[in-house]
């Protein structure tokens, strides 16, 4: 899961403000990507890059549609793994309502900064001095349905900040239906202020039974690394392997697809979203893929007979756009593997649960409550 690697506004992206975004299109237009490897998968069949394919995919590609209302990770990763929303997550565009901060800050026993909508690392460079003078911890939100708190490590520990978010968490998630309470520490000194990798997101449970409940259930191990785990509020997981990077990230993954014999390894690469999507770094986010993408082959080294290869994002994060919010998008969805049919176009799916159900077939469990599996679709016919 490439954290918010959109290919491409929806039809309704102008109800989100979205008109226009097309994260891999647009950031393509700036910097022609190098990715040689997604372009053999048929990444260019589905969204517009420089140039042209030298040779037909390898494998099986298309794009999917959200069928959810909204564009947060949450959201987007339900969906994939089987449960489709009817309505999104409340936000806040003006901030929390005062009652809310009352209580908080009177459960955490001392006040806080912001409450406002802002970037992460705007609002730890705008109040990081003051909340380090204070000791207050500092209170955000975005265009998605969060909760954060930014606390620097020396001033409220990183356990101590864990601790407001669980009070966060239990007054507007579990009270108000918040989709996440995100822990955002940092470190450094003013005019140096930088997060660490101590991020801790709290979120709902799912609002019913997934394709990793299934899995779970049918005794298929499911591995989770980088923030799946928090996603899904580790349900449905039998190890879970945190991360600090993408490059981390890619390392975890290798080593997992290397140890485990079988079952569903879940990863999320969160640095094209956290460290270039929402800081409108368009060099950085080029980088990122292109780095992905060189890393790619030595994945591939590691597949076996019978595994399946996916790569797909769970909304967009367009760099290019003056918004540093998430952007509502088509998602690439991309599959390689021995038994995979090459050259096979899955065009546009209605929904991302296509995905889950048709891992759920692939694994023999389910059906799930939503989506169509395409499974009949991609496999090969060998003799």
């Amino acid at each position: 899961m490439l954290d918010s690697v959109g290919c491409g506004e929806l039809p309704d992206a102008a109800v989100y403000g979205d008109e226009g975004s097309n994260t891999l299109g647009n950031i393509d237009k700036q910097i022609p990507l190098r990715v040689p490897c997604l372009r053999s998968f048929g990444l260019e069949r589905v969204v517009d890059l420089h140039g042209s394919a030298e040779r037909a995919p390898v494998g099986a590609y298309g794009r999917m549609a959200e069928a959810s209302a909204g564009k947060d990770s949450v959201t987007g990763h339900w969906e994939m793994m089987g449960i489709v929303l009817d309505r999104p997550f409340p936000t806040f565009p003006h901030g929390f309502p005062p009652q809310v901060i009352t209580a908080f800050e009177s459960s955490i026993g001392r006040p806080i900064l912001g409450n406002v909508v802002a970037s992460g690392t705007e609002i730890i460079t705008k109040l990081g001095a003051e909340h380090v003078r204070t000791g207050r911890p500092i209170v955000y939100t975005s265009a998605d349905s969060v909760f954060q708190i930014a606390a620097h490590e020396d001033v409220i520990p990183v356990p101590e900040l864990y601790r407001m978010c669980e009070i966060a968490f239990d007054l507007v998630g579990k009270g108000m239906g918040v989709g996440r309470v995100i822990a955002r520490p940092f470190v450094g000194r003013e005019g140096a202020f930088t997060r660490t990798a101590n991020r801790h997101d709290y979120a709902l449970d799912p609002t019913g039974d997934t394709l990793l409940d299934h899995l779970t259930r049918g005794q298929i191990p499911v591995v989770a690394i980088g923030k799946v785990k928090d996603l899904f509020a580790g349900r449905g997981i039998g190890r879970a392997i945190p991360t600090a990077s993408d490059e981390e990230g890619m390392a975890r993954i290798a080593e997992t697809m290397w140890s485990q014999e079988k079952g569903l390894i879940f990863a999320n690469l969160v640095d094209f979203d956290t460290m270039y999507g929402h800081r409108n770094d368009v060099p950085g986010y080029a980088t990122n893929l292109e780095k992905f993408d060189e890393r790619l082959p030595s994945i591939l080294a590691h597949l076996r007979e019978s595994d399946l290869f996916i790569v797909t994002a769970d909304h967009g994060n367009d760099p290019t756009t003056p918004s540093t919010d998430h952007s509502r998008e088509y998602v690439p969805l991309l599959l390689y593997g021995r038994h995979v049919r090459g050259d096979t176009s899955l065009g546009t799916r209605q929904t991302f649960a296509d995905l889950g159900q048709t891992l759920a077939a692939n694994f023999g469990v389910g059906p799930l409550a939503h989506g169509t599996s395409f499974l009949e679709d991609i496999v090969a016919q060998h003799s």
